[in-house]
């Protein structure tokens, strides 16, 4: 079997599974965010009076944080209220940042564990060698109320990476240029696992950005292998002893994928789709209105850090407005400890609340009609951050960085190789 069969064969209770297979599984962590007041409506309609495991449950309050709106406020007070009813202690109220980052940050992912949250993007944790998905308000609802819910094991698709990524590359040019070949529905329902030396030799937060991308993919999960960096991240953070599962040598894959990332350049996802991408080189002079450095793809503190050195002893250009959201409060104090924070706000860069902020298009940084944002998050939809006649670029926090110092689509390579140049 494959990790991830195996990881829910045991959630089932089963000795084995196989994909296609439907199961009922035991979920190690539930979390639901400020978008879904409806799973605590739901739950109640099912006749739901306590939930099933408060320990197993959490909420994280980031959609709206903090709340721009009476009606916004009104959800999280109710959500405020249930957890104190419930007994539900991991409550993540708006000074906390998005739910993805936060879990990790307060050591609530780990290998071999299912986290099913109200958020697509709960891929994410494939980084940590967890089963993470997202479902809708219901079978939330029913997780809350039963502690399990019916997944159907999925097939599993190898991504296997090699080469050397060139400077002014990272995570996020890769897995942008692998969505734009295989297209936004090459993974419906299956699962994604990278692989190979590039992988191996990623930060967790360049394996978080890859892994978090997979839904853009139509992935139900995703996963790399935990190795040495994965577990040195997290024996600080996890309190309980970390045991990842291994796949089976003789484990068949669905389909086996094989990228050479010595040739990808710095790509950008061109409106409106996310597999809609191109090489930055072609994009190079168009004029960027906002550039938004921030969400749970990339608005870590590894990001917050290669904006800094981009712009350091330099400024916004003055057409151009660069928006930071930290992806958490950890994000956000070790950027400050760092000197990040202060690089980038001499820069001319605004800081808002760790959150999802405009990457939703609802407060914080939203745009208006006519206006092009370049930005390192995840979707770029027609209106996904304000005006339906807005645009949006998808790129590195390195891109993001060089667009807002020069006003325009820039490749983050060159100023890289010139400040390489200057420090040697």
């Amino acid at each position: 079997m494959h990790a991830i069969e195996k990881i829910l064969a045991r959630a089932a209770g089963k000795e084995s599974v196989r994909a296609g297979e439907i199961i009922n599984c035991r979920v190690d962590l539930a979390e639901v965010n400020d978008l879904y007041p409806q799973t605590i409506l739901s739950f109640r309609e099912m006749g739901g009076k306590r939930v099933h495991s408060p320990e197993r449950i959490a909420f994280i309050l980031d959609h709206y944080a903090p709340a721009s709106t009476v009606q916004q406020a009104e959800n999280q007070k109710f959500m405020r209220q249930f957890c104190r009813e419930q007994g539900i202690e991991l409550l993540f109220d708006v000074n906390s940042g998005v739910c993805h980052q936060v879990m990790v940050d307060h050591g609530l992912v780990y290998p071999g564990m299912v986290l099913i949250a109200t958020d697509s993007h709960t891929t994410t944790h494939g980084a940590f060698g967890a089963f993470g998905t997202g479902v809708g308000a219901t079978d939330l609802a029913v997780i809350m109320a039963t502690g399990h819910l019916w997944l159907r094991v999925p097939e599993v698709i190898r991504i296997h990476l090699t080469g050397r990524l060139p400077l002014g590359v990272y995570a996020k040019d890769v897995i942008l240029y692998i969505i734009g070949k295989l297209g936004a529905d090459y993974a419906i329902y299956k699962a994604v696992e990278f692989t190979g030396p590039v992988v191996k030799a990623l930060s967790v937060s360049e394996r978080m950005a890859l892994c978090n991308m997979t839904t853009e993919m139509g992935a139900k999960c995703a996963y790399i292998q935990p190795d040495e960096v994965t577990l040195d991240f997290l024996k600080g953070k996890v309190r309980r002893k970390l045991e990842p599962v291994v796949t089976d040598p003789d484990f068949q894959y669905a389909e086996e994928l094989f990228f050479d990332v010595s040739a990808v350049s710095p790509q950008l996802a061109v409106p409106s789709s996310v597999d809609n991408v191109r090489p930055l080189s072609e994009l190079v002079g168009t004029p960027v209105h906002q550039a938004y450095l921030g969400s749970c793809t990339g608005g870590r503190a590894e990001d917050i850090a290669v904006a800094a050195r981009i712009l350091k002893g330099r400024k916004v250009h003055k057409n151009t407005r660069l928006v930071v959201v930290p992806a958490s409060r950890d994000v956000f104090l070790e950027a400050l400890e760092r000197g990040d924070v202060a690089t980038l706000v001499e820069a001319g860069a605004t800081f808002v609340t760790p959150g999802c902020a405009a990457c939703l298009g609802t407060h914080e940084g939203i745009l208006a009609a006519g206006e092009t944002c370049i930005a390192s998050t995840n979707r770029n939809f027609p209106g996904r951050m304000g005006h339906t006649q807005s645009a949006v670029y998808l790129g590195s926090p390195a891109a993001v960085a060089a667009a807002a110092l020069n006003g325009e689509v820039t490749d983050p390579s060159q100023i890289l190789a010139e400040l390489e140049r200057k420090a040697s």
